[in-house]
């Protein structure tokens, strides 16, 4: 008896084995019938259909889409110029220090020099014009800035800090209380030290730039 159910197990697994295998075997063949039906159709869809040729077809009609694009960017919008040494159009400029205060002076300044009020300015470029400043020990200070002020340096050595006040530094140098206003509205950079250059200060009236023909710019 024990005999008998042992086969009996054996049979009916071993049936359930070939019933499991039959059944993937279904599966596969029935998927690769899909794809092969797939296939065929598209294939009879695509040989009834006629594809554009790019050459012919499609590349002109691109051509003629940019071309007609291209031509309206040209005819509504403006290109942009950045400035050079070549087109720079740097001019020359005598601005009368006598009776003005010192920070609004050194604004207008800066801004020549830098280049700002021209259409072509250029961050990254020297577009700005050359300033000749005369009558720069007349400038005032507002309030008691001729005193309390204090302006400070350091030799770089231990204990080599120094402080001046703007009085003394008039009566020391008259023409650097003007620059070091000016320096200060520029950038810190190798531009600023070029821009710097066309700044030329003097104490008096006089100066040795009549040969360029400087236009007087009137203050605001």
């Amino acid at each position: 008896m024990v005999l008998n159910m042992t086969e009996n197990v054996f049979r009916v697994g071993f049936g359930m084995i070939l019933l499991q295998s039959l059944l993937f075997i279904c599966i596969i063949c029935y998927s690769q019938i899909k794809i092969l039906f797939l296939q065929t159709f598209l294939w009879r869809v695509m040989r009834q259909i006629k594809l554009p040729d790019f050459k012919k077809d499609i590349l002109p009609i691109w051509a003629h889409y940019l071309s007609l694009n291209y031509s309206i960017v040209d005819v509504l919008s403006y290109k942009t110029i950045s400035a050079t040494k070549a087109n720079a159009d740097k001019q020359w400029f005598v601005v009368d220090a006598e009776g003005q205060v010192l920070g609004r002076l050194a604004t207008q300044i800066a801004t020549l020099l830098r280049g700002k009020h021209k259409p072509n300015f250029t961050p990254h470029a020297d577009c700005g014009d050359h300033v000749i400043v005369i009558n720069a020990d007349k400038v005032k200070l507002t309030g008691k800035k001729w005193t309390d002020r204090v302006y400070l340096s350091y030799t770089g050595y231990p204990g080599g800090q120094r402080s001046i006040t703007p009085k003394e530094l008039l009566a020391k140098h008259p023409h650097a209380l003007v620059e070091k206003s000016v320096k200060g509205m520029l950038p810190k950079n190798k531009l600023g030290r070029a821009i710097f250059k066309n700044l030329f200060v003097y104490a008096d009236t006089e100066h040795p730039h009549e040969a360029q023909q400087p236009k007087e710019f009137k203050l605001l």
